[in-house]
């Protein structure tokens, strides 16, 4: 081993390493090193080109170094930043995401579309459902809203009204559908209506109290679906229903109707029935103007037909029906029912029947085949 070589390379080769931006120390250091591996390697293989040899392992060493410096001073300030022992708050970001997610880069029914598939934990086939649209078209929907976000930061925050669309969508699919989302909908809710002062937040959570106040009476034992006109109201949450109506009653003093609002209004007529037959549905139909002004619904007048038909009789509500598309779901059983209570039970029973047909799932399916059979048994006998 040429000793002398290395001691002659040895101040160009810490100069390079300086000029490359390395602190000297540090340089100097990386130099011995690459020394001593000279020292180890070179009597074996000696380098053609020896000062390169020697540049390309110190600042291979001095990289090293300063990527294991930096990660224990990384370390040193995590753990100083780290909160004494002890208890701390609790902490709920899921409000936050949904602001974040109801991005002002998407549509409206984008990012409820995409809220309700990556924070709220739905299927594209039930995103599909609350939106009366194919699940392809969906599917579509949210994979445009995830491309169209995957290139923007998330640092600012969708309005109210689309947040409280996706609460709206997450109640009503875990009110129904397959996956109970019930209360964590209704905590998310409060949390909002705490923070906003906002007459529609009022509305929503006074709306999900007052559903939420008979779900214990919407299904028999067996699972079966009980139609509202037949639950046991003994089985009601007063209570849920009392705080439902004061904060409505507060929201609609505001005078700024919206939608939420209004249907909560028409929960509370119901609520606020002793039995099924002391139900103002003159006031219900008032309502549901109000919300197909607001709206524009075909689902809102599909419900408003039901009304009209209690109001002013099963004649007026097929009236109401005929101006719908025969297409919406669910329009089918309401035809069945409304022809039941004029009294043409051969053709509800057909239309029960080819309601349970298209039912979307498994109980309402066998309610409104039960229906069909205790018809066909009525005309039977």
């Amino acid at each position: 081993m040429d000793e002398a070589l290395l001691r002659s390379l040895t101040p160009s080769v810490l100069a390079v390493l300086v000029r490359r931006g390395a602190d000297f120390a540090a340089a100097e250091d990386a130099v011995q090193d690459a020394l001593v591996e000279a020292v180890r390697v070179w009597p074996a293989d000696r380098p053609r080109d020896p000062k390169g040899w020697l540049v390309t392992v110190a600042w291979r060493r001095f990289l090293d170094a300063t990527r294991a410096d930096a990660a224990r001073r990384r370390r040193e300030d995590l753990v100083e930043e780290e909160p004494a022992a002890g208890p701390t708050a609790s902490v709920d970001d899921t409000l936050q995401l949904y602001f974040l997610c109801a991005h002002p880069s998407l549509t409206p029914s984008s990012a409820v579309a995409l809220t309700l598939r990556a924070v709220g934990g739905l299927t594209t086939r039930q995103i599909a459902q609350a939106y009366l649209v194919p699940e392809a078209t969906m599917a579509q929907r949210i994979s445009r809203a995830k491309r169209t976000v995957s290139g923007v930061r998330l640092d600012r925050h969708g309005d109210v009204a689309t947040v409280l669309r996706v609460l709206y969508l997450v109640f009503n699919e875990g009110y129904s559908g397959d996956v109970d989302l019930v209360a964590e909908a209704i905590r998310l809710t409060r949390q909002l209506a705490a923070q906003a002062d906002h007459p529609e937040v009022a509305g929503l959570l006074a709306l999900m109290l007052l559903h939420h106040a008979r779900r214990a009476a919407r299904t028999a034992s067996d699972g079966s679906l009980v139609p509202l006109a037949e639950q046991d109201r003994g089985l009601w949450d007063t209570t849920a229903i009392a705080e439902g109506v004061e904060i409505l009653q507060a929201a609609l003093a505001r005078d700024r109707l919206g939608e939420f609002q209004a249907q909560a209004a028409i929960a509370a007529l119901h609520a606020d029935a002793p039995v099924a037959e002391e139900t103002d549905w003159i006031q219900i139909v008032e309502w549901y103007d109000e919300l197909a002004r607001l709206t524009d619904s075909p689902v809102v007048r599909l419900n408003r037909a039901v009304a009209v038909g209690e109001a002013d009789g099963p004649r007026a509500g097929l009236a109401a029906l005929a101006e719908l598309d025969d297409s919406l779901p669910r329009h089918t059983a309401v035809a069945a029912y409304l022809h039941e209570r004029d009294g043409n039970l051969a053709k509800a029973a057909r239309l029960y029947a080819e309601a349970a047909r298209k039912a979307p799932d498994l109980a309402e399916r066998d309610h409104l085949t039960h229906q069909a059979a205790r018809l066909n048994t009525r005309r039977g006998g």
